[in-house]
């Protein structure tokens, strides 16, 4: 590739959402790119090896089905799968898969090297550049290069004035061993962004060795013959899986953390930042939940060839002494240890509310946010946020409009709408109780959702379009028989029937309602056929599983579909950009502010800002109609 100066795009960072924003913007065609402090941590697993989880392994197939790249790069790296809540409803079921911390980053930086329209570039990005304060035009590195482009996206993780901690030593670092970013926050700063802290931190890491697994109870692995993969343009998931173990702290654990608080940084005042309410630290547990004698802690491997022992659940700041102190009082950890000490880091992050739901920034035409930069926490989160910020920024550098998606449509609209109206004060996580239509947003029918979108935008290659179109023509196949082939009763299917423990039916019947019953499958069904009489051929279990499902809570679906029409038609009714909210009678000041600080661009998005009463709405609209904006 020949050397340049100006790009289509420049994306900053490649962690999680560099690596997805920049694989987008160039797979969409675009000359891109990457500038990274460290070409060695590209795709770097900074926390847990781990990816997906409730609502976190739905976005990871959100992410596939839009054409992006974790959902492949985890599947070739994964040592070992689980499907968590599977005795429960359809809509919590979720993937999670445990990495080998190596292959997963050698895998993402391959996908990069392998990417036509995309250029590496090892450096540290000092500046943004701007015209006039008010478009980007580029960036500056600390070797004083200038590089020019129509675009920039920002995904600088934890390192924007990262400052770590481990007890009351601390140093600056926007990961173990790496330095911070100091000079971007200023330029942040001085176009006019206004920046915040938060606080993150990890476990130590042990040496495996020094581990008495005969202590700890091991984690049943699932047969790989039943694994589910999350790119649904993997094939079956062969490779040998290793188990993890669990232990649990206890009284003596609690109380050596308790004798040690005032020289840990969180408690003593030293670090300023807002922590993760959902992914505490063992002291912040310790403290907040003292009559709990006990708490959960995941012996997790980083990898198929490494010694190095992740303890999921034990994110600490204070001393090392300490750490190695209640690390021994641990069922199997007697003798453990310690490999890397756990810590805390503080980072700058920007209010999302200065962003537009594209994700571009309210302030400079062209830049746009994606990451922890915006608040959020997760491998996932980050990943789904440079995905859609790259589809964007191609978009607009195209000429056409953003890629917006709602609530109803993926947990990734629901984030990005959460971010971008309401803010957050805290490390963002995602979970299923923050999307109102999960039965909606379900992991199975992730394809079914977004495939076209990503196929449309130029992510989603025709051969995978061409093999999703298939399946999707399958189901409708399926779905359309069930409902038109009627079941009469007679005392063959009622015998049937019985030995399904369900009863017979006692008037003519379609397949489909008798698919509803609780202990009924489509295998089920399709055998009540007499013989001789034509029927489809029994579907691979992927498509039987999506059938099942959408003839089972087809009711409840069909309230959902209806419930996210109305939304969507508030969602539809666009504010007039630099609507002058004063002007409107009857808003409180408290709205008014509220309202001009998030720029609400629909009013189903002025209804969902925090503290935006129905009654603001029904005068913003009266105001519509009145001016001749709706």
């Amino acid at each position: 590739m020949k050397s340049t100066s100006k790009y289509d795009v420049i994306i900053v960072g490649a962690g999680h959402a560099g690596c997805e924003a920049a694989l987008a913007t160039s797979r969409m065609g675009l000359c891109t790119l990457v500038v990274t402090m460290n070409l060695d941590t590209i795709g770097q697993m900074s926390c847990n090896p781990a990816i997906g989880g409730v609502a976190k392994g739905h976005i990871v197939k959100e992410i596939d089905a839009l054409g992006g790249e974790m959902a492949q790069a985890i599947d070739a790296s994964a040592i070992q799968f689980r499907l968590l809540n599977d005795s429960k409803g359809p809509a919590v079921r979720a993937t999670r898969a445990q990495a080998d911390r190596t292959l997963y980053k050698e895998r993402m930086r391959a996908a990069l090297e392998q990417t036509e329209n995309l250029h590496l570039r090892q450096g540290t990005v000092t500046a943004l550049l701007t015209n006039n304060s008010r478009q980007i035009s580029g960036v500056r590195l600390d070797t004083n290069e200038t590089f020019e482009a129509k675009a920039v996206i920002v995904t600088t993780g934890t390192f924007l004035r990262g400052l770590m901690h481990i007890g009351l030593n601390k140093f600056d670092g926007g990961r173990a061993g790496e330095a911070p970013s100091k000079d971007m926050s200023e330029s942040l700063l001085s176009l006019g962004f206004t920046l915040g802290r938060l606080k993150t931190g990890t476990c130590p890491r042990l040496d495996k060795r020094t581990i008495d697994f005969s202590k700890v109870a091991e984690q049943e692995l699932q047969g790989t013959d039943i694994i589910k993969p999350f790119s649904f343009s993997s094939g079956p998931i062969t490779r040998r899986q290793i188990p993890c173990h669990i232990t649990y702290t206890n009284d003596k654990t609690h109380n050596i953390i308790k004798e040690n608080l005032d020289r840990s940084p969180l408690y003593s005042g030293v670090i300023e930042g807002t922590g993760p309410r959902y992914c505490p630290s063992i002291e912040d547990k310790v403290v907040k939940f003292p009559e709990r004698h006990r708490h959960q802690v995941f012996i997790e491997p980083e990898g198929y060839d490494s010694v190095e022992i992740y303890p999921n659940g034990l994110s600490t700041s204070l001393p090392v002494d300490v750490q190695l102190k209640f690390l021994r009082t641990i069922e199997g950890f007697e003798d453990v240890e310690i490999l890397r000490p756990g810590y805390a880091i503080e980072y700058d992050f920007a209010s999302p509310t200065q962003l537009k739901p594209s994700l571009e920034t309210k302030l400079i035409e062209n830049l746009y946010f994606a990451g922890q930069i915006n608040g959020t926490s997760g491998y996932e989160e980050a990943g789904a946020q440079g995905l859609m910020a790259g589809i964007n920024a191609a978009l607009k550098i195209k000429g056409n409009s953003p890629l917006i998606l709602g609530r109803s449509q993926a947990y990734i609209g629901v984030m990005i709408d959460d971010l971008v109206t309401k803010g957050t004060a805290e490390p963002y996580r995602m979970f299923t109780s923050r999307a109102e239509h999960r039965l909606l947003l379900r992991e199975d029918n992730a394809e079914f959702r977004l495939k076209e979108l990503g196929y449309n935008a130029g992510l989603v290659t025709a051969p995978a379009y061409n093999i999703f179109s298939s399946k999707k023509k399958r189901v409708e196949e399926i779905l359309s028989f069930l409902e038109t082939t009627k079941v009469t009763p007679s005392a063959t299917v009622t015998t049937a029937l019985k030995a399904f423990d369900a009863d017979g039916p006692k008037k003519t019947h379609s397949l489909k309602e008798l698919l509803r019953r609780q202990t009924m499958t489509l295998e089920k069904v399709l055998s009540l056929l007499p013989d001789g009489l034509p029927r489809p051929l029994m579907p691979c279990p992927e498509i039987a599983s999506l059938v099942e499902t959408e003839t089972k809570y087809e009711g409840y679906i069909k309230r959902e579909l209806e419930e996210a029409d109305r939304i969507k038609r508030l969602d539809n009714v666009k504010i007039p950009s630099g609507i002058a909210y004063e002007n409107i009678h009857g808003l409180s000041t408290e709205i008014r502010e509220k309202l001009k600080r998030v720029q609400p661009e629909s009013i189903g998005q002025a209804g969902r800002v925090s503290g935006v009463t129905p009654a603001a709405i029904s005068m913003i609209m009266v105001h519509l109609k009145k001016t001749g904006a709706i």
